[in-house]
């Protein structure tokens, strides 16, 4: 097809689904990758593969980056903005610190390029099925170029305004799953100190009032040890809102206390 030769760095479990919707949208799609092994799932793709990040940098028009955190963010763009042409988009699909993506959009500016702040929500499911939600931040003109490639593997997109606005509502969204899986754990626990079935509690909760996805995700789980990685991702999310909203008593104090339980019950070696 037509349209902008685009790259993407973070093949993990969010990442690699994100990918392989813009490969099969016809988008000629360059990978990077630390590990060799991360390319198998795409060896039946039309994916083509970068040695270096600056080798895929200077191939590609958009860069999407889905990596685990603000140093990593940082590490990727530090090696990719002088390899890229003047012109070119990098889309941050991970989750940082609104300032760190403000202070990356001013680099990126500095060699010619755009970045776009864009944070996804949905999961490995809904990346696979095309239907993420995505929360921008950025300039509107790039975001509109940008949009043919954010449409192959999103539904719900949302331009919040300038950058770093969509790592802001990212950070209250993730806050608010983990304030909701926390209150779900301690309904959980109110239900054994009274000796209630917990499989029968948590198929009448989820037909009830009390409903809610956070529910549904705590009451899949056998023991929140289970969840122990993606809670650290959570309490760096939920951290990070503190910083922006630091006062005691305040909304983002409110929805840590509310995922305390469970984050500290899913740090626990024993769940």
């Amino acid at each position: 097809m037509t349209g902008p030769t685009c790259g993407f760095i973070g093949i993990g479990d969010q990442g690699a689904p994100i990918a392989r919707r813009m490969i099969d949208a016809g988008f000629e799609t360059w990978l990077w990758a630390r590990r060799e092994a991360s390319f198998e799932p795409f060896r039946d793709s039309a994916a083509r593969y970068a040695a270096t990040v600056e080798e895929l940098g200077a191939k590609c028009d958009h860069v999407g980056i889905c990596v685990v955190n603000d140093n990593d963010v940082r590490e990727v763009c530090g090696k990719l903005f002088p390899a890229m042409r003047a012109g070119s988009r990098v889309a941050i699909h991970s989750t940082i610190h609104p300032d760190n993506c403000r202070a990356l959009a001013d680099q990126a500016r500095e060699h010619g390029l755009v970045l776009i702040d864009a944070p996804v929500s949905g999961g490995s499911p809904a990346a696979k099925a095309g239907a993420l939600t995505l929360m921008l931040g950025g300039d509107a003109e790039a975001i509109t170029l940008a949009m043919p490639v954010f449409e192959s593997f999103g539904k719900h997109i949302v331009h919040l305004g300038d950058v770093g606005a969509g790592q802001e509502v990212k950070l209250i969204n993730n806050a608010l799953l983990v304030a909701n899986i926390g209150l779900a754990h301690q309904a959980l626990e109110a239900g054994d100190r009274l000796g209630v079935d917990r499989g029968k509690l948590v198929e009448l909760l989820q037909s009830s009032s009390g409903r809610s996805f956070g529910l549904e995700v705590r009451g899949r789980m056998q023991s929140p040890a289970g969840f122990r990685h993606g809670g650290a991702l959570l309490r760096k999310d939920i951290n990070l809102l503190l910083e922006l909203i630091p006062e005691e008593g305040g909304p983002g104090a409110s929805l840590a206390i509310a995922a305390k339980p469970f984050l500290d019950a899913a740090a626990e070696p024993d769940g």
